[in-house]
């Protein structure tokens, strides 16, 4: 995982140069507006896909259990988790590229491989949720079992429950568009398309610093700086100069997947996402979908995972942590970045695995992005007819109820 959270007077410097970059970068791809699913369209969101079933450790049908496990770059277990990611997206028929590239390491010179995949590759503009895949190099038993469950199996297996449950909204959306149902003038996200990063060789091999951390992102963000695209039909203004600039907003996960995570704003430009998020997870709390399945005796309302910021302040952080988003926030692009602080009690060790898990908590992580994602899209679930509505729409949660 990253550089630890700083605060010391040098990074307050740096800190105050990044937070420039942040306000500056809202002039490219700013603030709009986002229409909220209606309560018929969240629990049909809700209800289209189990948002356990990706992420249960125990499984082993889930997305998480073909990622927990030792995957250290260039290894053979770095090959099958990313086959296992790339079979799953192809599946979708979704665009992939694999951005392969060899650098210096403490260890000599090793070969990673970004994996990214794209909705629709040629829309103007993307929404980029992104995770690395790397588990943390450790040179001899038993520090080289470390699987990185919150680092970041899960996140990994977050991005593909979304993948899986929006692509069918994502479609229809396109479906709209060309049959005339749907005026694409009037949907400000009709432009943007869901792409997916999946960075390799997050972790330092040793001590992280700045040449030995983030060498997939560094990588990528330097490559699109300077890759330049052809001007977009479907595009209503004019031709942003490169790949990079073609991501509206970058949202990065990470130590995610423990229970009771407390989650931050850090950056102005992204305050009014991380406001979204908080709304999302409200109205699911109210709609009955974030039930605690844990809970005994009397039910509980669970503490929201998110630091509610203070009315005045695009953030309330002052500080900064080090981690795959900064080779992009340094180049402008707008960063929401959702990391657990403090960061998990199992941090780097091996006893971050399955057991450090909370299937509720994850379940909960996907159903919140979910809905985050489809909203800042403009994706619309398409309500069944009263004869076709269950009667007890939220079946899945007593299943999950009871499972656990």
């Amino acid at each position: 995982m990253c550089g630890l959270f700083t605060l010391h007077p040098l990074s307050l410097l740096l800190g105050c140069l990044l937070l420039v970059v942040s306000i500056l970068s809202v002039e490219g791809h700013g603030r709009r507006s986002i229409s909220q699913l209606t309560p018929k369209e969240l629990n049909t969101l809700v209800s289209s896909l189990n948002a356990s079933q990706s992420v249960d450790p125990v499984s082993s049908f889930s997305h998480l259990s073909k990622i927990l496990i030792p995957r250290s770059p260039g290894t053979a277990n770095s090959t099958l988790v990313r086959n296992y990611i790339l079979t799953t997206l192809r599946a979708l028929k979704w665009h992939i590229e694999e951005d392969s590239f060899d650098a210096s390491t403490p260890y000599g010179t090793k070969t990673f491989t970004n994996v990214i995949a794209t909705k629709d590759p040629g829309a103007p503009f993307k929404f980029v949720l992104s995770a690395h895949y790397d588990s943390k190099f450790f040179p001899s038993h038993p520090k080289n079992q470390f699987v990185g469950a919150t680092d970041s199996a899960a996140p990994c297996a977050m991005l593909l429950d979304l993948a899986q449950a929006l692509d069918p909204l994502l479609d229809r959306r396109t479906e709209r568009f060309v049959a005339g149902e749907d005026d694409e003038d009037a949907n400000p996200a009709a432009y943007t398309t869901l792409q997916l990063i999946f960075f390799d060789g997050e972790e330092a091999y040793k001590e992280w610093s700045a040449t030995d951390s983030t060498y997939g992102s560094r990588h990528l963000a330097e490559k699109w700086s300077k890759t330049y695209v052809q001007a977009n039909p479907r595009q209503r203004l004019y031709a942003p100069a490169s790949v990079l600039s073609t991501i509206e907003h970058l949202v990065l996960l990470d130590l995610l997947g423990a229970p009771a995570p407390r989650v931050h704003s850090f950056f102005p430009s992204t305050a009014w996402l991380f406001d979204a998020l908080i709304s999302a997870e409200s109205r699911l709390q109210h709609a009955g979908f974030l039930a605690n399945s844990n809970a005994r005796g009397p039910e509980k309302k669970p503490k929201s995972f998110f630091t509610t910021r203070k009315p005045t302040d695009g953030q309330n952080v002052l500080g900064w942590i080090d981690d795959d988003h900064m080779p992009f926030l340094k180049r402008g692009v707008n960063i929401l970045h959702l990391i657990a602080t403090p960061f998990p009690a199992v941090w780097h060790t091996v006893k971050d695995d399955a057991t450090a898990l909370d299937l509720p908590t994850m379940r909960k992580w996907n159903l919140i992005l979910r809905v985050f994602t489809a909203e800042y899209l403009g994706l619309r679930p398409e309500v069944p007819s009263s004869k076709e509505v269950d009667p007890t729409p939220r079946t899945e949660l007593v299943r999950t109820a009871l499972d656990i």
